[in-house]
């Protein structure tokens, strides 16, 4: 069984997106891309949230992710990458994206590289891409074809890396070699109807499950390894755009939601737009796999 989606906030993000849970600390980490800013939220017994702190960023801020053995996150950041401290000092690592274009989701692999996809500025096909952060700072592009390069996730294997290009509307599969952080075998795992939507972020919980946003639909789709359909969550927000499990037993399923292009007028109008949501559900999810840097890489980044 699973609820009602409850409103858990009351802020109308312009593009929230970016849900983990962040188990260092008990924390759901949340963005607000074109807003430029970075939310932690604490989780209160009843699963609602309690803001503990946002940060500013200056542009646009598309992801966060916990990092190993540091206090602090790496941020997909405007057109690269970015370390966050807790005190909110900002470093920029590297830009990798070229002008035109910006960072979108991105996610860690289960041996802690970082991987974010980008778009264009007005989205044309094969304007985005696909890149990597290794843990010694290498990147590399490992994908150049996609339009909206969105969701990222992994089966609880590790074999197969997920992809979601909201552009043509599919998800990607692909078979995963952990050692060097490699794909092969593409293929199409789902085709969302456009009438439907687009899907956007998606987390993968501890039975294989994909939980896939779908922009532009007002819910989450829930599919088998195999591209089922399992089960629709209706949000009433039709700009669904990312989701996460959080909480201690990570059975609460957080949606983001936004008011992208919207105006003020429009948001006035739909004040359920914008705001985080939750379901409580029978599923049991995963945090957010850290990135885990090379130590001697990483104290010439901190010092």
């Amino acid at each position: 069984m699973t609820s009602d989606p409850i409103a858990c906030t009351t802020e109308q993000c312009q593009l929230g997106e970016g849900t983990r849970w962040d188990d260092r600390r008990g924390e759901l980490l949340r963005v607000d891309i074109l807003a430029g800013r970075v939310y932690r939220d604490e989780v209160d017994a009843d699963g609602a949230l309690v803001p503990v702190r946002s940060y500013q960023v200056p542009g646009t801020v598309a992801a966060a992710a916990p990092i190993h053995d540091d206090q602090g996150w790496l941020l997909a950041a405007n057109r690269g990458f970015m370390y966050l401290s807790p005190n909110g000092e900002r470093r920029p690592l590297v830009e990798v994206a070229p002008e035109g274009t910006r960072m979108n989701d991105a996610a860690c692999d289960p041996q802690g590289r970082f991987w974010a996809g980008t778009l264009a500025h007005d989205q044309h096909p094969g304007g985005g891409a696909l890149y990597r952060l290794d843990r010694n700072g290498h990147t590399e592009l490992v994908l150049d074809d996609l339009t909206i390069s969105n969701g990222l996730g992994w089966s609880p294997d590790g074999a197969t890396m997920y992809l979601a290009d909201s552009g043509p509307g599919v998800i990607h599969a692909f078979n995963f070699d952990p050692e060097p952080g490699t794909v092969s075998d593409r293929r199409v795992l789902v085709d969302v109807p456009s009438d439907v939507g687009s899907p956007d972020g998606l987390t993968v919980d501890a039975a294989g499950d994909l939980w896939v946003a779908i922009y532009g639909g007002g819910r989450i789709q829930r599919y088998s390894s195999d591209g089922e359909l399992r089960q629709e969550l209706f949000v009433p927000a039709e700009q669904t755009t990312c989701c996460a499990f959080g909480g201690p037993g990570l059975n609460l399923l957080y949606v983001t939601t936004a008011t992208e292009h919207w105006t003020d007028e429009q948001r006035r109008a739909e004040p359920a737009a914008g705001l985080v949501y939750r379901f409580n559900t029978e599923a049991t999810g995963r945090p957010a796999a850290p990135f885990r840097p090379d130590p001697t890489w990483w104290a010439t980044v901190i010092s």
